[in-house]
């Protein structure tokens, strides 16, 4: 895991990475990665010009606020995941589901129902994720 379990290392390398882009300073592999999925969602992008703000700030399900930090976690975790092919399938899973919803980043919105149910039940269970569930959620998108 790249941070850890700090929430506000892994928040301010989001914010570093996203001003260095927009200086167009050279970025490294991961980087480069998480600008273009910043790059991809605008409305976090307010988000991102206030700093102080966004570490202090607690998203809370239960009053309608989805985390941006989270959504776009998610995003990097399926695109290592599709780049390897573990679960092996996925990415033959995701060029299907490309094609069908016009592009790869509405695939990943479609993919994070699944992955996310896989979070819950790896939370829920204490168990290590169950694969085959996780790829037969994806099959039925």
């Amino acid at each position: 895991m790249l941070f850890g379990q700090n929430r506000d290392q892994l928040r301010r390398f989001y914010f570093e990475t996203w001003n260095k882009y927009q200086k167009k300073e050279p970025l490294q592999p991961l980087e480069a990665m998480i600008a273009e999925v910043v790059a991809l969602h605008p409305e976090y992008h307010d988000l991102l010009a206030d700093e102080e703000k966004a570490l202090n700030q607690e998203f809370n399900a239960e009053s309608g606020q989805s985390n941006p930090f989270m959504h776009m976690g998610m995003h990097l975790g399926l695109r290592e995941q599709i780049s390897t092919d573990r679960p092996q399938g996925i990415k033959a899973i995701h060029e299907a589901l490309s094609k069908k919803n016009g592009n790869a980043h509405e695939a990943e919105h479609r993919m994070m129902e699944c992955l996310g149910q896989a979070m819950w039940e790896v939370q829920q269970n204490g168990m290590p994720p169950d694969e085959q569930n996780y790829l037969e959620c994806l099959k039925k998108l």
